[in-house]
Formats: structure tokens, C-alpha cells, sequence
């Protein structure tokens, strides 16, 4: 049984441009034009949250998070909107509908996340909107570095069944959403960002798809364990003297409720 892992909002804000071009262009596909309700599910520190309220000034704006750091973070540097702590499910259980639903990167943690997709429809008001992205790069080698060594003795005895991430391939998210009667665009983008800064992948990673391996393990077995994953990721996304680049693949999914 693992201690559940906990969110940094200032390491997760440390690429806070990278991580916050993917919600803007998702919001972009979102066509609601006066909505009431607002809700961003798995909001993070509301740095973007606030661009909801900015995008419709006249809706209530309400951001959800699991993460008491999260939570408190986004109270802090955004106070002017509501903030909760919630998980994800629980929110939905409660049986609300919204104008406008968006969960920017969330889902990935949410291993039957494909299955809630009717829920979190049904959270929604007919002719309102679903949203949604989640990064689709599970198969590069800044995650697959960090399973490999996950598996290895000693550190596996730890890491076994810790949080990992996940998605699905887009035409899954398009046959679930339009099942669950909406309207459906899906998409996907691989951005390449260029990171700079000592380590600057391991960085990126440790702020969120490895943070719960990391937290797994106790003092000393961490240390050996970033030490062998930092040199392994130096040496799978080179520094040619510019800046590393990162491959980063992205998949959207925006609904519109017909049914």
C-alpha cells in the first residue's frame, strides 16, 4: 500500500509557457459563447484556470483539484475564484451539470478514464460542452526510462503499482464521446519544446509523470535512482549546444452534448 503521492506546484510551473500552450489551444476549440457554469477538473495551481475567466467573464469559474497543494497554490495566486478539493469521481457522483467541462491533462491518471467519458458527459448540459487533453507520449523514452528502472531491483520492491500514467489513441476518444451523444472533434499535436537548464527533461518529468515513482522510493535508493535516470535521459535527449529537445505528443477531444 503506497502513501498517495503529492503535487509541487512550483516544480510543476517550472516549463509553466510548454505546459499551458496545449489548454490554450484546447479552449480555443471550445465554441460556448455565453455559458453560466465553468468548471476545470484537475485545475492545478489556476495559473490557466484564470484564462477561463477571462475567455467568459460573465460565468461563474470554479477550479477542482485532488491536490490540497494544488488547491492552496491556486487560492493563493488566484483568489478573485472558487476553488475545491475534490477527486475527480467524486465530483462527478454529485450528479452537477455545467455549461462548459475541462479537464486539461488529468485524465492520464484516471486508468478507466475512457469509461467515465459518459459521466462526465451526463456533467454536462444538453448543447454544452465537453473538453479535454491528455498528453499521448507514453511510448518515449522519458517515460519508458522510468519503467524500465522502476522494474529493476532494488528500487522495485517500492515502485510496484505506483501511479502511472496513461491515455488511449484518439479514435478511442472519438467513438466513446460520440456514443455518449455528443458532437465530437478530436485531434492531436506533437509539440517540440526546446528545455534548457541542467537536466531539463528529468526536470519536466519529475513535476509530473514520474513524481509518484520518485516519492515511492525512501531516502538513498531516490538518489541512485534519479542519479542513473538522469544520465539516461541526458543520453537519450542530447543537448546539442541549443537546448534539449522534447518530443511531446498531445491528444484533444472536444464535445459538444447533442443528446
Amino acid at each position: 500500500m503506497h502513501t498517495p503521492h503529492t503535487w509541487d506546484p512550483d516544480r510543476y510551473l517550472a516549463y509553466a509557457d510548454e505546459r499551458g500552450r496545449p489548454f490554450v489551444e484546447l479552449v480555443a476549440r471550445v465554441g460556448a459563447e455565453a455559458p453560466a457554469d465553468v468548471v476545470d477538473l484537475g485545475c492545478g495551481p489556476g495559473t490557466l484556470t484564470r484564462l477561463l475567466a477571462e475567455r467568459w467573464p460573465a460565468a461563474r469559474v470554479r477550479g477542482v483539484d485532488a491536490s490540497a497543494e494544488m488547491i492552496e497554490a491556486a487560492g493563493r495566486e488566484v483568489p478573485e475564484l472558487a476553488w475545491e478539493q475534490a477527486d475527480l469521481r467524486d465530483w462527478i457522483d454529485r450528479g452537477e451539470q455545467v455549461d462548459v467541462l475541462l479537464s486539461n491533462a488529468t485524465l492520464q491518471w484516471l486508468p478507466d478514464h475512457l469509461d467515465l467519458l459518459p459521466r462526465l458527459v451526463a456533467a454536462v448540459r444538453p448543447e454544452g460542452w465537453l473538453a479535454f487533453q491528455v498528453p499521448g507520449n507514453f511510448d518515449q523514452p522519458s517515460h519508458t526510462i522510468r519503467a524500465e528502472l522502476a522494474a529493476q531491483e532494488p528500487y522495485a520492491e517500492h515502485t510496484r503499482g505506483v501511479a502511472v500514467p496513461a491515455s488511449h489513441e484518439p479514435a478511442d476518444y472519438f467513438a466513446a464521446l460520440t456514443a455518449a451523444g455528443c458532437d465530437v472533434d478530436v485531434w492531436e499535436t506533437t509539440y517540440l519544446h526546446v528545455l534548457r537548464g541542467e537536466d531539463p527533461v528529468f526536470t519536466w518529468v519529475s513535476g509530473t509523470g514520474a513524481r509518484p515513482t520518485l516519492q515511492a522510493l525512501p531516502d538513498g535508493l531516490r538518489q541512485d535512482f534519479e542519479a542513473d535516470y538522469r544520465a539516461r535521459l541526458r543520453a537519450a535527449y542530447p543537448d546539442r549546444g541549443d537546448g534539449v529537445v522534447l518530443p511531446f505528443r498531445r491528444i484533444f477531444a472536444v464535445g459538444r452534448r447533442t443528446a
